[in-house]
């Protein structure tokens, strides 16, 4: 799919695909056959079944597992709201093209296929405190590539970033999206502290001041206050809706980018798992808010979908325990005692 403008977007988020319940039911139905006590495998069994539902299918299956790591650079960064300088964002997507950073290895680990796309580094997006980050143009670009990142062979796709500066614009979507104080939502991100901290929390409450009066929904506050990267992962999150392939969601900046969806359309997010809690502030908030539990909790904030890779993996367990354990029938053992 692609989209011409921002009321292009609304109008087709009016049209997204629906869950295939018969596909569910087979798989609930399946489930209290296995040869296991009722609920033993906890939430796994209802991954099962989830997985089926946005599959469209049954068995569900899990054998192209995907992840897309988006990567901008913002122009907020020249406000000293970072530890490391913008290069740093260029610096690591070499690193991910090397397969020398953590997302590679945790990839590798569990089979799953890494894809890094790195969204015009070299042109910064626009100061929110002074401009919008993007204009149309720019937001209707960068949804379309994150859209044409998704394969059409994925079982799942995993969205994350990269991008020096971005806590701030996640942060700062989020004041947007929901209110609340600015300090509630402000991080330390790359390790800022003190005043540091004090002035990214200023930066993120200021840039929401300027633009308030002309967010009418989370796709203003998403061109108004986002970057490349985070448009890209709503584009990607609303094709792999379109074309029944599971979404999983990476940590706090990847959830902001996802509540801007949420936000102008509820429901827009009902076939996306949470990872992971991250441990950069505001994200047990933005949980909270859009009413999602992750599947860990490992103390874990690098983003660049490091989390969505080990969760993606339970998903996987998950499924194949479904698919491959015997019924008590075919196993011979004895159901439960009449």
């Amino acid at each position: 799919m692609s989209i011409t403008s921002l009321e292009d977007l609304r109008n087709q988020l009016g049209t997204l695909r629906e869950p295939d319940e018969s596909a569910r039911k087979r798989a609930e139905a399946r489930e209290p056959q296995l040869t296991k006590p009722p609920g033993s495998l906890g939430r796994l069994e209802e991954l099962a079944a989830w997985v089926s539902a946005w599959q469209g299918q049954h068995p569900p299956q899990m054998d192209s597992p995907h992840i897309c790591v988006f990567a901008g650079n913002h122009g907020i960064v020249a406000k000293g709201v970072s530890a490391y300088p913008q290069e740093v964002t260029q610096q690591m997507v070499h690193g991910f093209e090397a397969g020398s950073a953590a997302v590679n290895q945790l990839s590798q680990t569990f089979g799953i296929t890494l894809q890094v796309i790195a969204l015009d580094l070299a042109t910064p997006t626009g100061d929110f405190t002074e401009t919008s980050a993007l204009d149309e143009a720019g937001f209707v670009d960068a949804f379309n590539r994150g859209a044409a990142a998704v394969p059409g062979d994925a079982d799942m796709i995993g969205v994350g970033e990269m991008g020096i500066g971005n806590t701030t614009s996640a942060a700062a979507l989020c004041l947007a999206l929901y209110g609340g104080d600015a300090a509630a939502w402000t991080g330390a991100g790359t390790g800022v502290a003190g005043a540091a901290l004090a002035k990214k929390v200023s930066v993120v409450a200021d840039g929401v001041s300027r633009h308030r009066s002309n967010i009418s929904d989370g796709l203003d506050a998403l061109q108004k206050l986002g970057g490349r990267e985070l448009v890209a992962i709503t584009g990607a999150i609303v094709q792999a809706r379109q074309s029944r392939v599971p979404v999983m969601i990476d940590g706090f900046i990847s959830s902001a980018a996802a509540a801007a969806l949420e936000t102008t359309r509820a429901g827009a997010l009902d076939h996306c798992l949470v990872a992971h809690a991250s441990a950069e502030k505001g994200h047990n908030l933005l949980l909270k808010s859009l009413k999602k539990q992750p599947l860990l909790d490992l103390n874990m904030r690098l983003g660049e979908a490091s989390g969505a890779a080990l969760a993606t993996a339970i998903v996987k367990a998950a499924i194949n325990c479904h698919n491959g354990m015997a019924t008590f029938a075919e196993a011979g053992v004895s159901d439960k005692e009449n």
